[in-house]
């Protein structure tokens, strides 16, 4: 099954490509992820692909610190609603629970354990696929990312007691002891972060309990992703259709995999693209022609259809009534406003 992660992770990707000589516009054709991921953080995008890209991206500019690059440039926000209930935890402690707790939001394939010693806790990253240990440049950059979210938690002057990577020591060790601000380990048994369990009672000053109670009820309804294929296509598309940019070419894009895979695997669900393109497109079409100012030529384009006429004949079949009808509030008994999910369809 592809592991999916919000396209935020990329927001500094072209500076930092350009920065050591890459084109990145190029470099994304090569690594076979959707340029259009660039403009929308929201984005969901293969977690193969990123890896792919980061290591191409390395091994073509010869910056062996290219994940702590991006890295060094990311933050909280870069990680959407997680990033949000993270800042609002009371104490750097809680924060970190929180963001072990819900990561898997932002990126399906990482997790992190927290093991809290009486001295030291340490934060060990794990990130799933297929080869043992995940590439360095992903390392980096997943590491990387959560000590900066612990240091602006607790403040600039916040240095970890030490930091354990399992792959052999890069040319320039002294890059990574500069980044992490204390000793690196290499060739350790696990990727990990480790910090006094005295700061882990840092109060967060910005934090604010009330807001945190709410963020993580509305996190915690969000909180399943889908596992399944037909799962994951019906996410996709939805995201697409709302950009105006869906098609089996795009979503194979965005999961990874060659438009032969989703059809394959669909089948086997017992469902096709059609199925799940028509129900996401039955959903959206009634909120967009609520708009009466909205030309019913912009709204056939972003549905995908071939041409205006080609979207009447589709919703008078679908809803059993013209748009025009529809607009004046006719209904009919046999009209479902509401889209089907993608497991229905």
């Amino acid at each position: 099954m592809t592991d999916l992660v919000r396209s935020a992770g990329l927001s500094y990707y072209p500076e930092i490509a350009r920065s050591v000589g890459l084109d990145p516009k190029q470099m994304m054709r090569k690594a076979r992820l959707p340029l259009a991921c660039l403009d929308t953080p929201d984005t969901l995008i293969a977690v193969a692909g990123l890896r792919r890209l980061l290591e191409l991206s390395a091994a073509a500019s010869g910056a062996e610190d290219f994940g702590l690059r991006l890295a060094e440039r990311g933050g909280l926000t870069n990680f959407g609603a997680v990033g949000l209930i993270v800042r609002e935890q009371a104490t750097v402690g809680e924060a970190i629970e929180a963001f072990s707790r819900f990561i898997h939001i932002h990126h399906e394939g990482m997790r992190l354990d927290v093991t809290r010693g009486k001295q030291t806790v340490a934060v060990t990253l794990h990130l799933r696929g297929r080869r043992p240990m995940a590439p360095r440049q992903s390392i980096d950059m997943a590491l990387g990312s959560v000590h900066r979210i612990i240091q602006s938690l607790y403040g600039h002057d916040w240095r970890p007691q030490e930091v354990h990577l399992h792959y052999p020591p890069p040319h320039d060790r002294k890059r990574y002891s500069d980044f992490f601000g204390c000793r690196v380990t290499f060739n350790a048994d696990e990727d990990a972060i480790l910090l006094s369990a005295h700061d882990m009672e840092r109060r967060i000053p910005s934090a604010h309990p009330l807001i945190a109670t709410y963020l993580r009820k509305r996190i915690e309804a969000i909180e399943t992703r889908p596992a399944s294929w037909d799962g994951k296509v019906d996410e996709v598309v939805r995201t697409l259709l709302a950009s105006g940019d869906c098609t089996v070419e795009r979503v194979a894009e965005h999961l990874g995999c060659t438009r032969r895979t989703i059809h394959r695997h669909l089948a086997a669900s017992g469902t096709s693209f059609s199925a799940i393109l028509d129900a996401q497109r039955a959903g959206l079409v009634v909120q967009l022609i609520d708009d009466p100012g909205r030309p019913l030529a912009d709204i056939a384009v972003q549905l995908g259809f071939s041409a205006q006429s080609a979207m009447a004949r589709w919703f008078r079949g679908h809803f059993g009534c013209t748009i025009t009808d529809w607009r004046k509030g006719v209904r009919p008994q046999a009209a479902a406003p509401d889209a089907p999910s993608a497991s229905a369809a």
